[in-house]
């Protein structure tokens, strides 16, 4: 269990779910370990905080444990978002543990955000990855343009060779802290309905959503490697902690549903503690918001 997260399933205004998807990773595995070893390396941190004067212990979160993994990762995340989506409709915020981004997908699909905002070092924008359209490399293009031969009314008559397919499931996305990508990502970060803010324009960025719904992610590799090396696929030249966290904090407020992704077993578990600390702020922060 997640220390503090001790509510009543009925009664809770957060659900954390862990996701331990690890079938795409394309360079260091480990992050089935994800979940696991956030809730581990979350055991020191005092409940109290005193910024937001409360306790995490007292904000309504509920541990519903871990959703199996198996290998066909569009099959988990249709399972996936629908047990989210009981959250959703109890009227709370669900909080998912990865596991590899992909899973983010799920989140999205739960929530039905207007805007997909991440954290991220990578783009996320191919439309495959080494012919994996579900490749944690692919996960923003398939928020943002659904499933491959997907419609825009999202009818799985209209799909080529008759097959399923599901329509986009935010409008916009913003990627905080890219800091590479293929040319087929730059082509598609071009549109309209992407916002890329490299790592040095970070601290100037505030958050300007106007009402829409949004949903958090936060790749732990967009934390640059010297603070977060226990992750897949490390970029150097990322953001600093302190960083990632004041987005969080902006962010939270008008956020629907959160994830920390791509957390693996590759260091000392300073990684899985920046993670979950990252998601104490955010419950904090979003519950002296009143949201």
């Amino acid at each position: 269990m997640f220390p503090g997260a001790t509510a009543d399933r009925e009664a809770a205004d957060y659900v954390l779910v862990g996701a331990p998807l690890d079938v795409s990773t394309s360079f260091l595995p480990g992050a089935r370990f994800g979940p696991d070893r956030l809730r581990r390396f979350a055991e020191p941190f005092d409940d109290y905080d005193r910024r937001t004067d409360s306790r995490f212990s007292a904000l309504g979160v509920h541990d519903a444990g871990d959703v199996r993994a198996w290998d066909d990762a569009a099959e988990y995340v249709e399972y996936l978002a629908a047990t989210l989506r009981d959250a959703v409709i109890d009227d709370a915020c669900p909080l998912l543990l990865g596991g590899e981004h992909t899973v983010s997908a799920a989140g999205v699909r739960a929530v039905d955000p207007d805007v997909f905002v991440t954290l991220d070092a990578h783009l996320d924008l191919r439309e495959s990855f080494d012919g994996n359209p579900w490749s944690h490399a692919c996960v923003t293009r398939r928020i943002l343009d659904g499933d491959p031969g997907a419609v825009s009314n999202g009818d799985p008559g209209d799909a080529p060779d008759g097959g399923s397919s599901r329509p986009p499931t935010a409008d916009r996305a913003v990627i905080l802290g890219a800091r590479t990508g293929a040319p087929e990502e730059y082509e598609r970060a071009d549109a309209d309905d992407v916002t890329v803010v490299p790592p040095d324009a970070v601290a100037d960025w505030t958050p300007d959503f106007d009402g829409e719904r949004v949903y958090l992610s936060v790749d732990v590799d967009a934390v640059d490697p010297g603070f977060a090396p226990g992750t897949g696929t490390m970029e150097p030249f990322g953001l600093h902690p302190r960083q990632v966290r004041r987005v969080v904090r902006a962010v939270a407020p008008h956020a629907a549903g959160f994830d920390a992704v791509e957390v693996n077993d590759r260091d000392d578990g300073q990684t899985a503690a920046l993670a979950a600390k990252l998601l104490r702020e955010f419950v904090f922060e979003r519950a002296a918001a009143g949201d």
